[in-house]
Order: structure tokens, then C-alpha cells, then sequence
């Protein structure tokens, strides 16, 4: 399986070599290295070496190393706290359209990922339709 970059991708470039990046590991379908804007100290990135802008663009094949490598460097990081996050889109805050998995230690209340979340309260009827609707 051949990886799938373009070049006009800041993430693709990083892969290539041709823009510096402090890595951690790379595979042949995957890519994990230290973000330059850190949320916090070990926050991390791991992209898939294949471009696409959505998660459900991207091959499997070039999926399946990303979470574990995720696993990895939280635990190596050492910390109790920390969030994974995929972003799709640019309503869902993803700043580059190449599909990336961040891995951010939450060492305490100020440094880390900052997040609401706006519950709404579900109709459990509607809920049954959609999931009729989605047959997975």
C-alpha cells in the first residue's frame, strides 16, 4: 500500500521531510511527532500517510496503526488525564485539512484541551429512528 500525499499539504510535507517536525514514529501508514503549538507539554500528533481531509476518506489500511500508536504515547507520556481528538471539518474546529489524531496530556485544570459540552436532552423515539436510518 502506497501512501497518498499532495503537496501542497503542511502535514504531507511534514511526512515527506521537506518541513521539520520532532517524530516519534513513523510506519509505513502512519506518522506521530510533537505538536508546535502545544496545548500542554507532550501534546502530540499522529496522521495517517494518506490525505484526506474527513476520517471516513481514509482507507482502513491506513487507520489501523493510528489509535494504538495513540495508546502508546499516552502511556508513555505518564499521565492520568489526557484526551484524544479528531477533528472533521471546519465547523468541527479541524485547522488542517489532513486527518490527524491529537493526543493532549491534561495535566491540570489550566493547560490541556478546554472543551464545553452543550448536552441536549434526546427523544428516545427519534433516537430508535435514526438508528434504524443508520443500519450499520
Amino acid at each position: 500500500m502506497a501512501a497518498k500525499l499532495v503537496a501542497d499539504c503542511i502535514f504531507c510535507r511534514i511526512i515527506k521531510g521537506e518541513i521539520p517536525s520532532v517524530k516519534l514514529l513513523e510506519t509505513a501508514t502512519m506518522f506521530a511527532f510533537l505538536d508546535i503549538g502545544p496545548l500542554s507539554e507532550g501534546h502530540a500528533l499522529v496522521i495517517p500517510k494518506y490525505h484526506a481531509e474527513k476520517l471516513h476518506q481514509v482507507p482502513d489500511e491506513f487507520l489501523t496503526e493510528t489509535m494504538p500508536v495513540a495508546k502508546k504515547i499516552a502511556a508513555a507520556l505518564g499521565v492520568d488525564n489526557y484526551n484524544i481528538l479528531q477533528n472533521n471539518g471546519k465547523l468541527a474546529h479541524q485547522e488542517v485539512p489532513h486527518v490527524h489524531f491529537h493526543i493532549i496530556p491534561k495535566p491540570n485544570e489550566q493547560e490541556g484541551l478546554t472543551i464545553g459540552w452543550p448536552t441536549k436532552q434526546a427523544d428516545p423515539a427519534k433516537l430508535r429512528e435514526l438508528a434504524s436510518k443508520l443500519k450499520l
